[in-house]
């Protein structure tokens, strides 16, 4: 079975645990740069373009990582690619790696990602401040539900 991510075909094979470990290991990082940053709201975004851009940023950087590591699950364990990046979370939730709760609390953030990168709707520094703690606790806790998923399977 195959699919299609990105335009370029995907096929089932090994989980690669080392693509997989780096890739949350870098999402872990970019949370960590994210919480140094302190508490970030409406009016401290405003009053500090570079931290918004900082801001922005890692949001997107933390999204499409967590896309990558639900593409990589789901076509090793399901044989299929997400056809976006909000459906990664719950194809990565059917494969064992996530929490369906979870993949449903993660999922919208592929929205945000997606106003941040193309930016085809105004960007509301309200919205972007208060989606920061639900982000960092989110993908955390995704951090650690795909590392004890991957820590029981097997791959190259």
């Amino acid at each position: 079975m195959t699919g299609a991510w990105r335009g370029w075909p995907v096929s089932p094979r090994e989980l690669d645990l080392g693509v997989v470990h780096a890739e949350l290991s870098l999402i872990a990082g970019s949370l960590d740069v994210l919480t140094s940053a302190g508490e970030v709201g409406e009016e401290r975004l405003r009053a500090d373009p570079l931290l918004t851009a900082a801001v922005e940023r890692l949001v997107s950087r933390v999204v499409d990582l967590a896309v990558d590591v639900n593409a990589h699950v789901a076509a090793t364990a399901l044989g299929r690619a997400p056809a976006d990046h909000r459906s990664s979370f719950g194809l990565a939730a059917r494969a064992g790696a996530l929490t369906e709760e979870l993949a449903q609390e993660l999922a919208p953030s592929a929205g945000l990602r997606d106003v941040l990168v193309h930016q085809y709707a105004d960007l509301d520094l309200a919205v972007l401040a208060a989606s920061v703690p639900r982000l960092l606790d989110g993908h955390r806790r995704c951090v650690g539900e795909v590392a004890a998923c991957t820590a029981t399977r097997g791959g190259g």
